[in-house]
């Protein structure tokens, strides 16, 4: 398939006059001046946009299926993810025993190594838990949380530590210099998240390693004018991406912009960190064996306690786009390019050579269009 007459999202800025071929589900050439070859099927975009498939570094579940749940829930989201515009995305564990973590670990892994035929492909496994703080547990179980190991890091993986691409952790626990140390050097990369660090604890975290901060301003120290908790310190702290939750309920309007204005579009990632409800009606569901409660945008166990999203990031992107005033092109690689560096992913997230399908069809007036992957 070769598409014409797009304004492109190359992972940088957006460009007009650029066709893209795309072939065996990935991007072949991406260039300006391509003519069809024979045969070939050729698709005039009329001046819409095309950005690369989006990349989430943080979702559990989606529609009804959950990363805990093993190889066959992973499959499935996979396949649905494609179809909302996901290249690539990062299966993401929470509090649990260390057979569940292992288990949704492993099978983050099976996929990796045997992708879907057309489905977003798993970059590692996100590993949320058991590395947290009591005080900032969120909706995370915490009679499973311990301080970080790498002997209980080999435990929780069976050994198999490369199937982890991204650890969230409380930097000030007992044991986090040695294991953020040890993570970086083998590059995993680590997130300060569900942590009662203080400013000077999360710059020393980047100083040991770290490289991401897990949902800015959720679950975390809050932002205060003699303390600057996480928030301020990795506003600042050009060495971490923040990750950002653009649905409208987790973060006030001035937050995202405040996030976006701080640490530019090159370091502010998107995700969703969707539960099972995402793309699914209102109702009772489950996280981690806890009720959810779903209604309109907000997923909440009984107590009130915020449970993750029902967010995708087609919606994030125009969240960001019409609700937050961000510019299209920061909102792009908000959802694309940056998150995909924030793992050290070189081809997805991009509209490259090599990078893989889905790329997404958006409107003029920024609206979402459907997915082009050669394969219709």
């Amino acid at each position: 398939m070769l598409i014409t007459g797009a304004t492109v999202f190359t992972g940088e800025s957006l460009v007009s006059g650029l066709g893209v071929r795309l072939a065996q589900g990935r991007v072949a050439e991406a260039g300006e001046g391509l003519t069809p070859a024979p045969g070939e099927r050729t698709v005039d975009l009329g001046g819409d946009y095309l950005l690369p498939g989006f990349v989430d570094v943080h979702i559990h579940a989606f529609r009804g299926h959950d990363t805990m749940r093993g190889e066959a829930d992973i499959r499935a989201m996979s396949r649905d993810l494609y179809n909302e515009g996901v290249a690539l995305f990062c299966p993401t564990t929470m509090s649990a025993s260390v057979e569940e973590t292992r288990t949704a670990v492993l099978a983050a892994k099976a996929v990796r190594l045997t992708p879907e035929a057309r489905g977003a492909r798993v970059a590692g496994a996100h590993m949320e838990a058991p590395f947290l703080s009591p005080e900032k547990a969120g909706a995370q179980m915490k009679q499973y949380f311990q301080s970080p190991s790498w002997s209980a890091f080999e435990a929780i993986t069976g050994g198999l530590t490369g199937a982890v691409r991204l650890i969230t952790l409380a930097p000030e626990l007992p044991g986090s210099e040695a294991f953020i140390r040890r993570a970086a050097a083998e590059g995993i990369h680590v997130s300060v998240g569900h942590t009662a660090a203080t400013a000077a604890q999360t710059h020393l975290a980047a100083d040991w390693g770290a490289d991401h901060v897990t949902h800015t301003f959720n679950a975390q120290t809050p932002l205060h004018h003699r303390e600057p908790g996480v928030p301020g310190a990795s506003l600042v702290d050009d060495r971490l991406y923040c990750e950002v939750i653009a649905d409208g309920v987790h973060l006030h309007p001035d937050a995202v912009r405040l996030l976006v204005r701080c640490k530019g579009a090159r370091r502010a990632v998107a995700i969703t960190d969707a539960m099972e409800a995402a793309g699914l009606p209102d109702g009772d569901y489950s996280l981690g064996g806890q009720r959810v409660i779903v209604r309109g945008a907000e997923a909440r166990l009984e107590n009130g306690t915020l449970a993750g999203s029902v967010l995708t990031l087609r919606l994030a992107l125009e969240n960001l786009i019409h609700r937050f005033g961000i510019a299209p092109g920061a909102a792009c690689a908000m959802c694309t390019s940056t998150p995909a560096a924030s793992i050290g992913e070189e081809k997805a997230g991009r509209i490259r050579p090599g990078s893989p399908a889905p790329l997404t069809r958006w409107s003029a007036d920024w609206r979402w269009m459907g997915i082009l992957d050669g394969c219709d």
